[in-house]
């Protein structure tokens, strides 16, 4: 009977597994496209210069000799450039230029600045800038969880889920929990998937190390502990079943 009940409990409708049950071509244009990563503690850049003038701009690259020298190196830039590690207090230290406080930016204002900054001694520099280190992590009820690097900087929820092969139909669409850094706190929000007003919140694009967690479901749970309950009184059958037996034994020999 125990094992009946848990699995009508497990049975879902329609309405606690599909996904923007509500959504229509209004909601679809509320999908915010303006999303852009800032910069934050112990995030890992990839900043290149180059320019028509490749041996000017090249001192303004960090190459591989130049973490030993503390100098910059006339090597092509574009074979072994070296990351900047954010730090915590937001500061890179950039070839020549020095300290730039950098928490916050975003990629575009970073270039924007050491476009200006460079082109002080630069005629045209080109800067490039990318993050190094733009990966998400997804646990709980998802067939493949696990942390994920990204190349892409716009990274939505849906394909976060969908790197983590989706959720499983035992998990709660109602419940998911995104943890984010913010201010250098770890926060974190609900969202329900089966509600397409995500797609319009400020938490539909991901950031650099944010953390997605998938509760399973009420009935996933109730199942779960059936089956222990279950177990523990198979066991304890068991147990009395030896027990008796072995007094009997006793008692007749």
């Amino acid at each position: 009977m125990l094992a009946v009940v848990a699995g009508l409990a497990s049975c879902a409708s329609q309405k606690d597994i599909l996904y923007f049950q509500d959504i229509d071509e209004a909601t679809i244009e509320k999908i915010s496209k303006d999303y852009e990563p800032v910069i934050k503690r112990d995030d890992v850049l990839r900043i290149v210069v180059s320019g028509p003038d490749k041996n000017v701009a090249m001192p303004y690259n960090l190459t591989l000799s130049d973490a030993s020298k503390g100098t910059a190196s006339l090597t092509d830039p574009t074979r072994s450039v070296l990351p900047y590690q954010v730090d915590n207090e937001g500061y890179i230290t950039f070839p020549i230029i020095g300290r730039i406080y950098v928490l916050g930016k975003t990629r575009k204002e970073l270039v924007d600045y050491l476009t200006k900054e460079i082109g002080k001694d630069v005629e045209d520099p080109i800067v490039y800038a990318a993050f190094e280190n733009f990966k998400v992590t997804v646990l709980g009820e998802v067939r493949n969880p696990g942390t994920f690097n990204v190349a892409s900087e716009r990274l939505t929820l849906l394909q976060a889920l969908g790197m983590a092969g989706d959720l499983t139909l035992t998990a709660q669409r109602k419940g998911l929990i995104l943890i984010r850094e913010v201010d250098g706190k770890q926060t974190h929000f609900k969202f329900d998937l089966t509600d397409s007003e995500i797609l319009s919140s400020p938490f539909f694009y991901l950031q650099q190390n944010d953390v997605i967690y998938v509760p399973a479901s009420a009935a996933r749970v109730a199942a779960a502990n059936t089956n222990t309950g279950i177990w523990s009184v198979l066991l304890s059958t068991i147990t009395t079943l030896i027990t008796i037996i072995t007094f009997s034994y006793n008692v007749l020999h």
